[in-house]
C-alpha cells in the first residue's frame, strides 16, 4: 500500500505549545490597567506612548477591557478610566492584605542581599512591633526580635513610623510612651527627636546609632499600602562595627527597593 500523500494534500500544522503573541496581550493589558491606576486616566495616545505600540493596539487593548466593564471612557473626550469591574475582581481579595505573607520573600532576599538581621515593624498602642524578621548570612547570632515590643523613639522602624504620623496622633503616642532612656546615646528630649523625624522625612530613611542598644545600629524606610498611607517600616540592623554610618549609607538603596517591593504587593502604586 503507497504511503504517497494525494497531490492536493495541505500540509498539517504542528499544534503551538504557547502563544507568545497572547502572553504580549496580557502583559500590555496588565500596563494599561496599572497605567489608569497611576494616573487616573489616560487617551489612547498616552497609553500606546507609554506602554510602546501603536495607536491602534492601544485602542483595541481599551476596547477589549472596556468590553469586560475593566475600563470605562470618561466624561472627557477620548479619556480612559479603570471600570467598575476592577471592584468585582478586587472583592476577591481579602479587605486587608497580610502584610507578613506580602512581605517575608522580600525580607528574606534583603537579608541575602545585606547579610544583615531585617525586621518588619508597625505600631502597636505606643510600641513598634516587629512582625517577622529574616535574618543574613553575617546575622547567624542576631537576637529575635519578632513579636517584641520596642520603643518608637529609640528605634529605627519606631522612628519612620512616628515621623509619617501626624503631630496630634505623634504628641499621643509620645505622651504615653515617654522617652526612656536606654543608653548614653538615646533622645531623650521632643526637640531631638523632632528633628530627627524631620530628617527622616526629607531623606526617606531613619536611623539609630547604639540608641536602644550598645553597639546596635539600624536603617528603616517605610511601606505603603495601596491608599498611600504608610503602614510599616521595613529595618536592617547590625552590629555598629559592621553597620557604621559609612555602610548604611550603603544598603539604604537596597533597603529601599525592597521596601518599594512590599509596597507594590500591598497595591501601592506610585
Amino acid at each position: 500500500m503507497s504511503n504517497a500523500k494525494p497531490p492536493n494534500a495541505k500540509p498539517i500544522k504542528a499544534q503551538p505549545t504557547e502563544s507568545a503573541g497572547g502572553v504580549q496581550s496580557v502583559d500590555r493589558a496588565v500596563s494599561v490597567l496599572e497605567i489608569l491606576a497611576r494616573r487616573g486616566g489616560a487617551g489612547v495616545s498616552e497609553v500606546a506612548v507609554e506602554i510602546g505600540v501603536h495607536k491602534s493596539t492601544a485602542f483595541r487593548l481599551l476596547s477589549a477591557l472596556e468590553d469586560r466593564g475593566l475600563v470605562q471612557q470618561a466624561s472627557d473626550r477620548g479619556k480612559y478610566q479603570l471600570g467598575f469591574g476592577i471592584l468585582r475582581l478586587a472583592s476577591a481579595v481579602p479587605g486587608r492584605l497580610d502584610l507578613v505573607r506580602q512581605g517575608r520573600p522580600v525580607l528574606d532576599e534583603l537579608a541575602t542581599t545585606v547579610g544583615e538581621t531585617v525586621n518588619l515593624a508597625v505600631i502597636r498602642s505606643h510600641f513598634a512591633v516587629n512582625l517577622d524578621q529574616a535574618r543574613g548570612s553575617a546575622a547567624v547570632a542576631a537576637q529575635n526580635w519578632t513579636g517584641q515590643l520596642t520603643p518608637l523613639h529609640a528605634t529605627s522602624s519606631g522612628k519612620m513610623l512616628l515621623a509619617h504620623e501626624t503631630t496630634a496622633r505623634r504628641k499621643q503616642l509620645l505622651d504615653a510612651a515617654g522617652l526612656a532612656r536606654f543608653t548614653k546615646h538615646t533622645i531623650t528630649t521632643r526637640r531631638a527627636l523632632q528633628t530627627q523625624l524631620d530628617q527622616a522625612l526629607e531623606d526617606g530613611y531613619a536611623t539609630t546609632f547604639e540608641e536602644y542598644e550598645d553597639g546596635l545600629n539600624a536603617v528603616a524606610v517605610a511601606v505603603h499600602d495601596h491608599t498611600g498611607a504608610v503602614v510599616a517600616s521595613v529595618s536592617v540592623s547590625g552590629p555598629a562595627y559592621r553597620l557604621h554610618a559609612g555602610r548604611i549609607s550603603d544598603v539604604v538603596a537596597d533597603l529601599v527597593a525592597g521596601a518599594d517591593r512590599i509596597s507594590y504587593r500591598m497595591g501601592f502604586l506610585r
